[in-house]
Parts: C-alpha cells; sequence; structure tokens
C-alpha cells in the first residue's frame, strides 16, 4: 500500500499534538523519509509536477498549523543564509542534490541591524535524506542543478517574519 499525502500528513499530526520537542521532531523527519522512499507519493507529489511555481503548499493543517510544501527547481538556485523566523523546518530531498550550509549566530539583531552569522558546516543533501532545521537555525542552500524536495514547516513560512542576517 502507498504512502498518501493524507497519511502523512496524519502520521504528522498524530507526532505533533504533543508539542514540537525534538522527539516529535524526529518523528515527523522519519515519516518524510517514508514518504521520500515510496515511489507513488514522489511521483503524485514532487517528480511528475512541473515548475513554477518553486514552492507548493499541498498540505496546510487548520488546527496545528504545520504545512507540507513541494518545492520544485528547474535548474541551478543558489539561497542566502536564513532562519524560518518562529518555527522549525525539515528538508527531505526527492531529486537531485542541496548542498546546504549552517550558520551560528554571532550577533543577534538589534536596533534595526541584522543578525550576523558565521560558517560553521557545509554538507550534501541526496535523495532520500531528512535534515531537521529547529527554530532559529541559520541555513542557506546551493543547488547546482535541478532539484526536487519535500518541506515540512511548523508554520506556513508565507507568513511569518524572518530574521534579517548579515554574513561576517
Amino acid at each position: 500500500m502507498s504512502y498518501t499525502l493524507e497519511n502523512l500528513a496524519e502520521d504528522c499530526r498524530t507526532a505533533l499534538r504533543s508539542g514540537e520537542s525534538p522527539e516529535a521532531l524526529e518523528k515527523v523527519c522519519g515519516f518524510v523519509k517514508k514518504a521520500l522512499a515510496d515511489n507513488d507519493f514522489m511521483a503524485d507529489h514532487l517528480l511528475n509536477r512541473e515548475p513554477p511555481p518553486e514552492r507548493n503548499v499541498i498540505f496546510e493543517d487548520p488546527e496545528l498549523g504545520f504545512c507540507i510544501c513541494a518545492h520544485i527547481y528547474a535548474g541551478a538556485k543558489p539561497g542566502d543564509p536564513h532562519d524560518h523566523g518562529p518555527t522549525w523546518a525539515i528538508y527531505g530531498q526527492g531529486e537531485g542534490e542541496t548542498e546546504m550550509t549552517d550558520w551560528r549566530i554571532v550577533r543577534p539583531a538589534a536596533d534595526g541591524q541584522p543578525a550576523l552569522v558565521e560558517k560553521t558546516r557545509s554538507y550534501v543533501l541526496k535523495p532520500g535524506d531528512a535534515h531537521i532545521y529547529p527554530t532559529g537555525a541559520v541555513h542557506a542552500p546551493l543547488r547546482y542543478g535541478a532539484t526536487r524536495l519535500l518541506r515540512i514547516e511548523g508554520s506556513n513560512t508565507d507568513r511569518i517574519k524572518r530574521t534579517p542576517i548579515a554574513v561576517v
């Protein structure tokens, strides 16, 4: 039996109903990996979709507010260091590769000045990989070619304010 969007949403809802603890996010990360491993799920929600837009909210939970997004990038695309404001995100690599860089805040944003960050590490997300970015984590994706990913957000990042960030 195939893992459906409805299954993923219900599994996430069950894991998150008691809160957004590290253990709950680990469970959600496992569900993302399960979806990435399911050929039917991938075909229905990532592989057989055509860009644009690059970001597609394919489910938003009306009770808990988390979102399931399909991201489809037709070509190379860099990303600046960013956080997800007051929420977390889990990135699941579906197709292609994303070089991700993690950053550490060395000076918080204050008095109209952006936070200053310095690079801590880089790694590559390959198909089937999923990674948790807790609230406040600063990271930057770099895509050298076409990529598709599944992303779960604690709340819809279209409606949040992110921390302004500058690189040291």
